[in-house]
């Protein structure tokens, strides 16, 4: 090599190692801090936002920062968990109100907006973090927000935020076990932003009678897939932490069994445990506390796997559950929970027939396959 040949590839190697560096160190941006980005198209117009705790601008509330800047909110809409996100899952939410803007609750029997609920409203804007899993409801929230406006003829601009848990992974939904936890024909793991399932759900005609919303997205700034992604408020009562939320997909599974998550205690979603699992090396107490008002055995010391310390694998933890299935008493140990949330019977079958890890996930594979090419033509991001 030639010294002219040595030195230009040395500053092509420094070059790409300064643009490599400077593309680490470029912050991720919600969607929601690009005010610049859809300010315009709020101005003048009836506002309706569906949001939560989780809707901030930086250090401030959504709704506060567009009151601030002169746009009119006419009506807040709040998911599982209410406004301000500190209520139990499941828990029945009344409609309230907060700086004079009522607040209607989309959870209940009410998961749809009414028609009465959007009279007079000419843009319905979402901006909730979710966590990446098809049983987390905030998901089926948007849908319901998409089916009525588009019933409605009101534009939806959904403010993206960025996915901590992208991978792919889990069996895909049999339409058979659709529910509020499960309405999609996806897998538990999609491994997209709540913006790119948006444009899926739409173009895929899964709203109801096959219609179609006006849909607007507004990025996330500097954002990939796989991009390590620490969520800045907890998206709900019981995922405290990065810790919780990434063992979230696999520890899920267990709230269809017979196992506690450490709902009722300061580490939900970290551990495993039941009163009579035969393991007694480690214990927790779950009690009755806000955002887990009556905990799976509450009051009852449990016993089994605390995961606090253990880094979350980057699939679902099929042996976890195989091996707690396994150390339980088999004929008590699944609920009909289990089959809703898994999305089929299969799974289920599976496990008590015995099958392993790899059995299960080869059978996974075809399905998996096939989602992740449909997946392609919705992503917004590398």
């Amino acid at each position: 090599m030639s010294n002219f040949a040595a030195i230009f590839f040395s500053f092509l190697l420094v070059l790409s190692c300064a643009n490599t560096k400077e593309e680490q160190l470029k912050e991720i941006v919600p969607a929601a801090n690009r005010l610049n980005s859809y300010l315009q198209q709020l101005k003048n117009k009836n506002i309706a936002l569906t949001v939560n705790h989780t809707s901030m601008v930086g250090k401030r509330h959504l709704v506060d920062t567009l009151l601030d800047l002169g746009i009119n909110i006419s009506t807040i809409m709040s998911p599982e968990h209410g406004y301000r996100g500190t209520a139990d899952a499941g828990e029945l939410i009344e409609n309230q109100s907060t700086d004079k803007i009522p607040i209607v609750s989309l959870y209940g029997k009410n998961k749809k907006p009414q028609v009465d609920q959007l009279k007079d409203i000419d843009l319905m804007v979402f901006d909730m973090q979710d966590v990446g899993t098809r049983f987390y409801t905030y998901i089926s929230t948007m849908h319901y927000i998409m089916e009525a406006c588009a019933e409605n003829n009101i534009e939806v601009l959904i403010l993206d935020r960025p996915n901590p848990n992208s991978q792919i992974d889990g069996p895909v939904l049999d339409t058979a076990y659709r529910s509020f936890v499960g309405m999609h024909s996806i897998p538990v793991l999609h491994g997209m932003t709540v913006g790119e399932l948006a444009l899926m759900i739409n173009a895929e005609g899964w709203l109801k009678n096959g219609i179609t919303c006006k849909l607007k997205i507004i990025p996330v700034g500097n954002y990939k897939h796989q991009a390590t992604y620490k969520l800045p408020v907890q998206p709900s009562p019981n995922l405290p932490n990065q810790q919780a939320v990434n063992w979230y997909p696999s520890l899920c599974f267990f709230e269809g069994t017979t196992m506690s998550i450490g709902r009722g205690t300061d580490f939900p979603f970290q551990v495993v445990g039941h009163p009579s699992y035969s393991d007694t090396t480690f214990s927790f107490l779950p009690i009755s506390r806000n955002g887990a008002k009556y905990p799976k055995h509450q009051d009852q010391v449990c016993y089994g796997i605390d995961l606090r310390k253990v880094q979350a694998p980057k699939q679902i933890d099929l042996q976890l559950l195989i091996e707690m299935y396994e150390n339980s008493d088999k004929n008590t140990f699944f609920n009909a929970y289990f089959n809703t949330l898994a999305g089929t019977d299969e799974l289920r079958n599976q496990i008590v027939a015995g099958w392993t890890v790899e059995e299960i996930r080869a059978g996974w594979q075809p399905k998996l396959d096939a989602f992740k090419a449909k997946r392609k033509q919705y992503l917004l991001y590398d």
